[in-house]
């Protein structure tokens, strides 16, 4: 038979156990919607995400994309030098934003255009994201999605 001491070590140690998987599940619960993966171009383009996941994407701002349109809606490229996917963004674009510089940019890919509700420049000429770095190395051809191929052809005739 247990002792009393036994079974009061065993209650405290139950309690314990519930009480830290409790936390544990709501501090996961309370991120999901403060984790944003990233994502190259490239990576988008093989693999589409779902219309409502929010990530975040970078490259460079491809030359000759950037368009300020009517009011305060911005449309341009971003590319990896592989893919390049369309981004518009409603809003005002940092002061350091410009063509062929590194930039991030979170919001929702639809399966033709990025809706950023975020963009984020370089702030320095000697820094770049690591994973704007990784999304820019070269990749061997074998590795280029052929919707890249297809979508890099529409972007250069337009």
């Amino acid at each position: 038979m247990k002792t009393l001491k036994k079974k009061r070590r065993i209650q405290i140690l139950s309690i314990a156990t519930l009480s830290l998987i409790a936390a544990t599940s709501l501090i996961g619960y309370a991120m999901r919607d403060g984790i944003n993966f990233f994502r190259s171009p490239t990576d988008v383009l093989s693999e589409p995400p779902r219309p409502d996941e929010v990530f975040r994407i970078g490259g460079l701002v491809q030359s000759g994309t950037l368009v300020r349109g009517q009011g305060d809606t911005i449309v341009f490229h971003v590319t990896d030098g592989h893919c390049a996917i369309e981004v518009r963004y409603r809003g005002v674009l940092p002061d350091l934003f410009a063509e062929n510089e590194d930039m991030v940019g979170l919001g929702t890919y639809d399966g033709a255009v990025f809706t950023a509700t975020e963009i984020l420049a370089k702030h320095d000429e000697e820094y770049r994201p690591k994973e704007v770095g990784e999304a820019l190395e070269e990749r061997p051809a074998d590795e280029v999605p052929s919707e890249c191929k297809a979508t890099n052809a529409a972007i250069s005739e337009s």
